[in-house]
């Protein structure tokens, strides 16, 4: 009888681990990352008025979830009550995956920040390189002597989040610009980043769980009692 209820009570814990346990990764779909700059940047995409160089300071880095199948990523500000930029991006790879933020960036003449080219999450080797508006785009191939991703879009808007812009990057044709001027093919740019790279200081947000832990525990409470009811029965 007292081995009836133990099963029975070894049953219960496994249940209630398997109910309450999330899945590991239902958190990581907008690969929400924060970044601290210890210099100013140019931003990507379409930034706010005021906001094509981003002071060094703290941001956090989301993908926009949208109805199509292209990149969003949104810049915030630390506390992410702003939205600093939306900025268009192309799958880019990395032949090894890192495990820390990695942020490529263009090299720029003396004395202008650097702008971003593409951002890796940790641990994946698809990343997103960025697209910029056709004018500043031709500037900073001609200043890295590399083609750059271009776009037909505003530099800037008072909301960059609104979904009027959000529209218009989710459509736009999307080229590369060589150093000449040139427009080139879309495909030209989309190559892995040159060896040197830059690398952010970056924190993941705090997704941890003791839940799933406790799920595990579940799992093997209810082998534990089906091998204890065996041996249960074994003995009589």
């Amino acid at each position: 009888m007292k081995g009836s209820r133990f099963v029975v009570a070894l049953l219960s814990l496994g249940l209630m681990g398997m109910a309450f346990a999330p899945s590991a990764k239902a958190d990581a779909w907008d690969k929400k990352t924060i970044v601290t700059f210890s210099a100013p940047v140019q931003t990507p995409g379409v930034h706010q008025p005021g906001y094509e160089v981003l002071p060094a300071g703290t941001y956090v880095f989301k993908i926009m979830r949208t109805a199509g199948n292209r990149h969003i990523v949104q810049i915030f500000n630390e506390d992410e009550t702003r939205v600093l930029a939306t900025a268009l991006a192309i799958p880019n790879t990395r032949l090894k995956p890192a495990d820390q933020t990695i942020i490529n960036f263009r090299e720029q003449p003396a004395g202008q920040a650097p702008a971003m080219r593409a951002w890796f999450y940790p641990g994946e080797q698809w990343g997103h390189e960025f697209v910029y508006p056709k004018k500043k785009a031709a500037e900073l191939a001609k200043a890295s002597t590399q083609p750059v991703l271009e776009m037909e879009a505003p530099a800037e808007a008072p909301k960059p989040e609104a979904s009027a812009v959000v529209s218009e990057l989710e459509r736009t044709p999307v080229t590369a610009v060589e150093p000449s001027g040139k427009e080139v093919a879309e495909s030209v740019e989309v190559t892995p980043p040159p060896a040197k790279v830059e690398v952010a200081q970056a924190e993941l947000p705090k997704t941890a769980s003791p839940l799933p832990l406790i799920g595990l525990l579940g799992l093997l409470a209810l082998g534990g009692a089906a091998g204890l009811r065996v041996a249960e029965r074994r003995v009589r």
